[in-house]
């Protein structure tokens, strides 16, 4: 693939990865961040792009590592060392950003419930969150779109009846 076919194909991925980004992280602005990180990363890494490869699926992993990686430097410039007496500084109650725990899952929580899920279940379901659609699914696992659509249900069902200690 010549750098200028790679760039086209780039930014005709650019829409899908701003909702993948804006569901990532749930602001405008922050999606708008992650996707430019992505475009970069993506540009700069080209070269290890393999040809034949699924360039969209290519880079909403890029996209997905970026938003993890981001999030876990993030917690630890959060993280308090209280070297005082009595910990003090650990006593002063500190505003998450969350109305409570549980108001949000771990991504990682989350990434292990998937990764539990039966491959027939777990590929079209990852696929899906990754931006594909329906049919594209449906053609590259060669099955019809019904059973894409009911894999994608039952996983999200499966994962709703693993994951269900979180809810509320």
């Amino acid at each position: 693939m010549t750098a200028i076919e790679f760039n086209n194909q780039l930014t005709d991925l650019r829409e899908n990865l701003h909702r993948f980004a804006y569901r990532l992280t749930t602001d405008a602005e922050d999606a708008e961040d992650l996707l430019q990180e992505t475009l970069l990363k993506a540009l700069s890494n080209k070269d290890k792009f393999q040809d034949k490869t699924n360039l969209k699926s290519w880079t909403f992993t890029i996209m997905k590592n970026t938003f993890i990686n981001n999030y876990r430097r993030a917690v630890r410039s959060q993280t308090i060392l209280d070297t005082t007496k009595e910990l003090h500084f650990l006593n002063i109650p500190q505003d998450s950003g969350f109305i409570s725990p549980d108001a949000s899952f771990s991504v990682m929580e989350i990434s292990k419930a998937i990764n539990k899920l039966e491959h027939e279940y777990r590929k079209p379901f990852t696929m899906h969150t990754e931006g594909f659609k329906y049919k594209e699914i449906a053609e590259e696992l060669g099955l019809p779109i019904g059973s894409v659509k009911s894999r994608i249900f039952i996983a999200r069902k499966k994962l709703m009846e693993m994951l269900q200690d979180y809810k509320r």
